[in-house]
């Protein structure tokens, strides 16, 4: 669903790993449908290009919220733009020899820089309502079905690099923390 002047909203701060519990919990359920979410959305699409991101869920800028925005390529390079409140995450068969998972590599805005291959479905399809609370979905293919899929995972509490095995988790975090070791474990 796309939205009219959705990058004229103010930038917020990205929350990183380990530094509010919102971005490690399931975010609640939107259920007023106003002037708020639709702030928070246009809000979401000025951190995202702020942040120079391709997605970003609500909980990315410390809000408890079932909403995610995304600007992303598909498999075939075009633009895939808009964003889903309430979302159900559906994974897709393959169509006409497309592979199942794609394996290719991710990063996040809450773990600044580092990235890591990570298997994903190759289609994805989101379903869920836009800011009046009208049914709304995104099907999408590749690196946009990729990003749908990381998405609900924030929403549901799980950053990227909780699908990697532990070693691999903490040599990312500690990447991201940088020399001073400013992002919490």
């Amino acid at each position: 669903m796309r939205l009219p002047g959705r990058y004229d909203g103010v930038a917020r701060p990205i929350v990183t790993y380990g530094s509010n519990p919102v971005l490690h919990r399931r975010c609640a359920d939107v259920t007023s449908f106003d002037r708020e979410l639709r702030h928070l959305v246009l809000d979401m699409f000025a951190s995202m290009q702020e942040a120079d991101g391709v997605g970003l869920a609500a909980n990315q800028i410390g809000v408890d919220a079932r909403v995610f925005v995304i600007d992303c390529p598909d498999a075939l390079g075009n633009d895939v733009v808009g964003y889903v409140v309430n979302p159900v995450l559906t994974v897709l068969e393959p169509v006409e020899g497309e592979p199942e998972v794609e394996r290719t590599e991710e990063g996040c805005l809450s773990v600044p820089g580092p990235y890591a291959e990570l298997d994903r479905a190759f289609r994805a399809r989101v379903d869920g309502v836009d800011v009046h609370g009208d049914p709304t979905s995104i099907e999408a293919t590749g690196m946009a079905a990729r990003c749908l899929q990381h998405e609900v995972d924030h929403l549901d509490g799980t950053v990227y690099v909780d699908r990697l095995d532990a070693e691999l988790r903490e040599k990312l975090l500690a990447e991201a923390a940088g020399p001073q070791g400013d992002l919490p474990a």
